[in-house]
């Protein structure tokens, strides 16, 4: 239950309840219940989501929320990461100097750019997923999303000999890793083969970005767990969204 709270506090604005000290190793081991964040965010989206349907319908203003949303929920957190990192990555620069960039409390020209194409690309993709799929989607891509990063935790070293993202990777084993798709595995389950789907097409894109990171910083950082968790539930919506074109030209078809 700790864990859970700690990672709560830490990767949301909810807070259930209110900690102020945290030990290195209660904060690496609350990676075990990202899903569970995921969850509790999964729940509040889709919620608004049933509203907003029920209200105005698929229209414009349901999808503009629905992109807002996550980002109100989270502060941001996961889009800092994620601008810093392309703002290193591609900076052209050696690795050292990469990693002083990501650092940098700045965002620079390439991590706004980024941002704002997927943000675009993300509300594409909302305005053309069915209504029946919508809710699923909203509720399975944070769950999926924060298991990625569990994930790449887990399997891939840190990069930096300090930082806040050391005390996940130094907590991080095969029993976190274990536990934490337990967990999803069992959060999936009312959407069966819609959520193990996602959760597939989640795992094998952050298993290929976090080793093309891996590639070029040698490891990853905490603003690369960040990337990774956006662009993975971007990753889920576009499966979930293809999944719904199949099963609509299949049922054409018959």
């Amino acid at each position: 239950m700790k864990s859970f709270l700690i990672a709560l506090q830490f990767l949301t604005r909810i807070q259930l309840v209110t900690q102020k000290s945290w030990t290195a190793e209660d904060f690496g081991k609350s990676t075990r219940a990202f899903p569970l964040v995921g969850f509790v965010l999964g729940i509040v989206q889709m919620l608004v989501a049933w509203g907003l349907l029920q209200t105005l319908g698929i229209c414009n203003t349901t999808v503009g929320i629905l992109l807002l949303l996550p980002i109100i929920l989270t502060g941001g957190l996961h889009s800092d990461g994620f601008m810093d990192t392309v703002d290193g990555v591609f900076s052209g620069r050696d690795r050292e100097r990469k990693l002083e960039i990501m650092k940098d409390s700045r965002v620079g020209s390439y991590g706004v750019v980024a941002f704002v194409c997927l943000m675009f690309f993300t509300w594409s993709l909302l305005r053309d997923t069915p209504a029946a799929f919508l809710l699923p989607a909203v509720y399975i891509m944070p769950v999926v999303g924060r298991m990625a990063m569990t994930f790449v935790i887990c399997r891939f070293p840190y990069a930096r000999k300090e930082g806040m993202g050391k005390a996940f990777a130094d907590a991080a084993d095969g029993r976190t890793l274990v536990l934490a798709l337990v967990t999803t595995l069992i959060l999936l389950m009312p959407f069966g083969a819609v959520g193990y789907i996602a959760l597939g097409a989640g795992l094998v894109f952050a298993f290929f970005f976090a080793r093309y990171i891996k590639g070029v910083l040698g490891g990853l950082t905490g603003d690369v767990y960040g990337a990774t968790e956006l662009l993975t539930e971007m990753v889920v919506l576009m499966s979930i969204l293809a999944l719904s074109k199949i099963l609509q030209y299949s049922s054409i078809m018959w």
